[in-house]
């Protein structure tokens, strides 16, 4: 079928970055009052037209139910310096009245066979557009810094592989993957003491200090 990909993708654009907007506030408010921020830093992007067409073929989407059957057109990823974090972060999307979360994938705790961990949300977002509400669905990826480091070289070699690893490479990134979940396990033994130096160092900073430090981080996140 025809589609105009602008007016159908332009809600999904709208969601990624009213949520963009919205969860880096929450790191604003925990900074704001000198707690620990459970969000290191967060990104969006819309799927390309071509990896929505083909996606569609690959699960057998027909074109007409895109917007019912395919959850991640709209996507949203929260770092976090800790697994722990995760775990707040998630309670704090469940509680919130501006969306609504309809499926949870637990990619921490049941890894997958590949070694990939991250937790998955797939959220009801309302977008307010010139014609009325609508409801669009979005998914919310939140994992670690390490985890995101194994999983962004993992799609890297996917891409270059098509999915088809040679078995020492899939070996490899089990490792990879698990050393890499080794050091989350490992700091977050030593979280507590890690945040107070954070405290410290923030504490310490100057004005000027943290106004180029919050730069830095907005660079990172367009």
């Amino acid at each position: 079928m025809d589609r105009d990909w602008d007016k159908f993708l332009a809600p999904y654009e709208q969601t990624v970055s009213e949520l963009k907007v919205k969860l880096r506030g929450i790191r604003k408010q925990f900074r704001e009052q000198n707690q620990h921020v459970p969000i290191e830093f967060v990104t969006g992007r819309v799927k390309p037209v071509e990896s929505i067409i083909t996606k569609s073929q690959i699960r057998h989407i027909p074109m007409e139910r895109l917007e019912e059957e395919m959850s991640d057109i709209a996507g949203l990823r929260i770092m976090c310096q800790f697994v722990e974090d995760i775990h707040q972060v998630v309670q704090l999307l469940r509680n919130r009245k501006d969306m609504k979360v309809i499926i949870e994938r637990d990619y921490i705790t049941n890894k997958k066979a590949s070694g990939y961990r991250s937790y998955h949300l797939v959220i009801e977002y309302p977008v307010q557009l010139v014609n009325g509400e609508k409801i669009i669905l979005a998914e919310i990826q939140i994992r670690t810094l390490a985890m995101n480091f194994w999983a962004t070289i993992e799609h890297s070699l996917n891409y270059k592989y098509q999915g088809a690893f040679p078995e020492e490479m899939k070996i490899r990134l089990q490792r990879a993957a698990e050393a890499a979940y080794q050091l989350d396990e490992e700091m977050s033994t030593i979280r507590e003491e890690i945040q107070e130096a954070q405290r410290l160092f923030s504490h310490g900073r100057g004005k000027s200090d943290d106004s180029y430090y919050q730069s830095s981080i907005d660079q990172e996140e367009r």
